[in-house]
């Protein structure tokens, strides 16, 4: 560990605490702790003092940082160390022009000109090509094999992704994923922007995930200006984070109602997921919790009159919430579509670095609500999770598990005695210089986390920020081997994943 710093979720370091590697050693470190059950939360470049730097935020029971100077290219550790490395080095190569040599399969992430001005390691020409994202993809040759092109526009109201398909038959072979028709340009963005729109993108980088993205902001913000939070803060924010992860679990729920044909819970919790974002409008007056969480605390303060509503639409809708769920999980027809569909096993998920629900449906069990806790986390109870087969059972029922767990939470923060929490206004403040914040948030997807750098005046050098989608696409296309193109439809919503969070 002594090329690592152990670094404290939410907590600023002075970068010059950072060890600086030769890429070799930084590789070799990097390649050790993986190894020995470590897992990759970031990994990065930025731009410095005319030259480019990398930095690694590992984590196993706790977290750390290491960095190197870096020139034109560093030597890949997906091939022969993990996969857990191979988006975060294609992203490299895209953002900054760094090419990770012999990488065993380069090619763009979101399609984008490079942040450094660098000559593209792709060989694309972002000025003359009309399509984004042309490149050549993966086949499988063979008189028996067919391809199936999926997207990127899909009908529906629904984000813009390409899914190419190798098939045998109805069987998929292999699937690849071509994302970036959503890139709007998020994290170049953040670093130039007044310090008060801050939280504002980042409510937007992903709309479901509004407050799991918008939490990790405002915390790094805090570590940087030096700010603290009230009791009465904590209690809402934490509350906000479990509605919209009760939402989103519905909702998709529904989802795999409907993809399975038994459209009566699909109505359902449709109609409940729209309850509990009604209660995140009860908070803040926005139903995706847009502009409750701002530096320092919150904007809206919850009352005895929000406090009562909140309580009694819970004790309302739960008895429905177990009803409904029921009807889904004891029908056989339900369970003959859902069990043994698209699975991951926990070796693989593993290699793969999968986060969330994805990642403890396959028997990992990391929360960050338990490893990293934040907020009023380290004061509550942890969830399990029993079935943990990995496939699309497995990730529903964790669902089911995650709803039944956050609803005893909201119930245990309602109990606690009144805190006034006092409103805050978003203000510009100065930064810690020369710093690193890391925050981490489980968001309902699974793990979300932003990392500021800042420069010596102050400023911010580099805001990176990753959904848990970022982890997740691959454990989608993994789903997907050896399955029925038919079970595609259904392994998707089981993830449901972000585009846009994923397309920075």
């Amino acid at each position: 560990m002594d090329n690592l710093v152990q670094i404290d979720n939410g907590v600023a370091i002075s970068r010059a605490d950072i060890p600086c590697l030769s890429p070799e050693n930084f590789g070799l470190t990097l390649a050790d702790f993986v190894k020995n059950d470590g897992f990759v939360v970031q990994f990065f470049a930025y731009a410095e003092h005319g030259g480019h730097r990398l930095l690694a935020v590992l984590r196993n029971d706790k977290l750390y940082a290491t960095g190197c100077e870096v020139g034109a290219e560093f030597p890949s550790l997906t091939g022969w160390v993990s996969e857990k490395f191979h988006m975060f080095e294609r992203e490299i190569a895209e953002q900054f022009g760094i090419r990770p040599t012999a990488h065993p399969w380069l090619k763009m992430v979101r399609y984008h000109p490079n942040y450094a001005g660098r000559a593209d390691v792709f060989g694309n020409d972002y000025q003359n090509e009309e399509i984004p994202g042309r490149y050549d993809c993966f086949r499988v040759e063979g008189e028996a094999i067919h391809e199936v092109a999926v997207g990127p526009v899909h009908a529906g109201i629904i984000e813009p992704g390409h899914f190419r398909f190798q098939c045998a038959g109805e069987e998929v072979l292999h699937l690849e994923i071509q994302l970036g028709y959503q890139h709007r340009g998020v994290e170049k963005m953040l670093p130039t922007v007044a310090q008060r729109r801050l939280p504002i993108i980042c409510e937007a980088i992903a709309g479901d995930t509004a407050i799991g993205h918008n939490l990790c902001c405002c915390q790094a913000i805090e570590a940087l200006a030096g700010l603290k939070v009230d009791a009465g803060a904590q209690l809402v924010r934490t509350i906000a984070l479990e509605l919209e992860r009760i939402a989103n679990h519905l909702g998709d729920l529904g989802a795999l109602s409907g993809d399975v044909a038994f459209n009566p819970p699909a109505a359902y919790f449709g109609r409940m997921r729209g309850d509990f974002l009604n209660l995140l409008q009860v908070l803040c007056g926005n139903r995706f919790g847009k502009g409750l969480v701002r530096p320092g605390g919150v904007a809206f303060v919850m009352g005895a009159e929000q406090r009562k509503l909140i309580i009694d639409k819970l004790d309302e809708i739960e008895p429905q919430v177990k009803n409904v769920c029921d009807l889904l999980f004891t029908a056989h027809t339900v369970q003959a579509r859902f069990e043994g569909t698209g699975p991951v096993s926990r070796e693989m998920a593993a290699d793969l670095g999968l986060v969330g629900y994805a990642g403890r449906a396959c028997g990992l069990a990391y929360d960050a609500r338990v490893a990293f806790p934040t907020e009023c986390y380290g004061q509550l109870p942890h969830n399990t999770n029993e079935m943990t087969n990995g496939d699309v059972y497995s990730r529903a029922s964790v669902r089911r598990e995650e709803i039944m767990h956050s609803l005893a939470l909201i119930r245990l923060l309602l109990k606690r005695p009144e805190t006034t929490a006092q409103a805050v206004m978003m203000e510009e403040r100065p930064l810690a210089a020369d710093s690193l914040v890391v925050t981490i948030n489980e968001g309902w997807r699974g793990e979300v986390s932003h990392c500021v750098l800042t420069a010596a005046d102050g400023s911010i050098l580099r805001y990176k920020v990753k959904d848990p989608s970022f982890h997740n696409w691959t454990g989608l296309a993994m789903s997907l081997r050896n399955q029925g193109i038919s079970d595609f439809p259904l392994c998707n919503k089981s993830y449901n994943l972000s585009y846009c969070g994923f397309d920075l």
